[in-house]
């Protein structure tokens, strides 16, 4: 009786006794991919990962604007709060996520979660934009400034900047990149 090996379908000078437990295709250990139900081979989790990738091409501009407009409005509001934004950024940043969801009927990619996070960042920044407008002003002008507004306005930035990193990072956390 003559034994036949099994090769891996991914490198055919490798021989294995593994097996996909999904499409029951012959791998090796460098092509197996762990998960809780036993080993799976590349190109099977790349199709189950694309069961979960539900959005369509109008959502990413659509939550980009959603997320823009919104986290710069929000970061302009909290900085009226001052260091009480800062325990408010966290629930804005959760309302945003919703707003965003609900603007996209709750489909879900990643690229969803980026172009939302992208928007915000760019959000932030116009709102800082905003602020520097008459320090710009000033300085084309050549008004002579008092020794310390330049330091006194870039300190006024860490505020915002705070707001915006809560706001943000409740947002990525709400649209689903991290999973606990």
């Amino acid at each position: 009786m003559t034994e036949h090996s099994l090769t891996c379908a991914n490198h055919p000078k490798v021989e294995t006794a593994l097996r996909c437990n999904h499409c029951d295709k012959p791998i090796c250990p460098k092509c197996a991919v762990q998960t809780p139900v036993g080993y799976r081979c590349r190109e099977c989790i790349r199709g189950h990962h694309k069961v979960f990738e539900t959005s369509t091409a109008i959502d990413l501009p659509v939550a980009g604007v959603i997320a823009l407009i919104s986290v710069g409005i929000a970061t302009a509001l909290l900085a009226l709060l001052g260091f009480w934004g800062l325990f408010v950024a966290p629930i804005v940043g959760g309302g945003i996520a919703e707003l965003i969801r609900f603007a996209v009927k709750k489909r879900r990619s990643l690229q969803l979660t980026i172009t939302s996070i992208v928007g915000g960042i760019l959000g932030v920044l116009l709102y800082l934009g905003f602020r520097l407008f008459p320090f710009f002003t000033y300085f084309a002008l050549g008004v002579d400034l008092e020794p310390g507004f330049i330091g006194a306005m870039l300190l006024s930035f860490a505020w915002p900047l705070g707001y915006g990193f809560f706001i943000i990072s409740t947002m990525y956390y709400r649209l689903g990149a991290i999973k606990l």
